[in-house]
């Protein structure tokens, strides 16, 4: 079993380890576009104007409501035919371009969890004392130091469990990417059971490989909650 995992012509080590590389680049790089797009959608959940409230409320209930699967397909293949067509109409004698698999992942995946992540940023806000924003405006302070002094390092202690259940949940799904291509950790999987013929041997390391990633993600997490937590006293 173990020549099955060599490097080299040999084995599959190399290529389960290309895979693992860009599963975590996915989740890497996704993570910041998720929480760009959450941050937006619960600012427009949150806003004075019925426009962007509709806005933010449609984005999470129409993305929350879609397979991730079902997602990931529509960007993948609409955002590369509006980018040919776009393409076609700029330079008619030009050829058209194939749009990347790890971008539609970036994007597809980016879009679910912002939308996730939108309605727990949203309680974090609407969890937090409105006393203490009315203490700040009444000595003088501007809503962006309010934000950034009273508001935002208490959101933190609220959105962090709800947010890091999300990290894991979009670290697991970037095994959904490899039906479009992507050599991620879940198609090179495939790839090695597809030509050894050993299913059980090759999707036994990759559920301990996601397990081991789900695993270090918490301990990272709980420390963080633990140092958001700092100085509050528990009933």
């Amino acid at each position: 079993m173990y020549e099955l995992f060599a490097y080299g012509d040999a084995g599959w080590g190399d290529e389960i380890l290309r895979g693992l590389a860009i599963t975590a680049q996915l989740a890497i790089v996704t993570l910041p576009v998720g929480l760009a797009l959450g941050f937006l959608a619960a600012f427009c959940s949150l806003s004075q104007l019925r426009t962007l409230r509709f806005f933010g409320f449609g984005y999470t209930t129409v993305m929350r409501g879609l397979p991730e699967i079902l997602t990931l397909f529509v960007v993948y293949n609409g955002v590369g035919l509006l980018l040919n067509s776009a393409l076609r109409w700029w330079n008619p004698d030009g050829g058209g371009t194939n749009f990347s698999p790890f971008a539609a992942g970036v994007i597809a995946l980016g879009m679910v969890f912002g939308a996730f992540a939108g309605e727990v940023i949203r309680g974090a806000f609407n969890s937090l004392d409105r006393g203490q924003a009315e203490a700040g405006r009444a000595i003088g302070m501007s809503q962006r130091k309010i934000f950034f002094r009273i508001q935002l390092p208490q959101f933190w202690r609220f959105a962090l469990p709800g947010l890091g259940n999300l990290w894991i949940n979009m670290l697991k799904d970037t095994a959904l990417v490899s039906v479009i291509a992507l050599d991620d950790l879940m198609r090179m999987t495939k790839v090695a059971v597809g030509v050894t013929k050993q299913p059980f041997t090759f999707y036994l390391v990759a559920c301990l490989i996601y397990w081991v990633l789900c695993l270090l993600s918490e301990v990272v997490l709980a420390r963080m909650e633990k140092r958001a937590n700092r100085g509050v006293r528990r009933a």
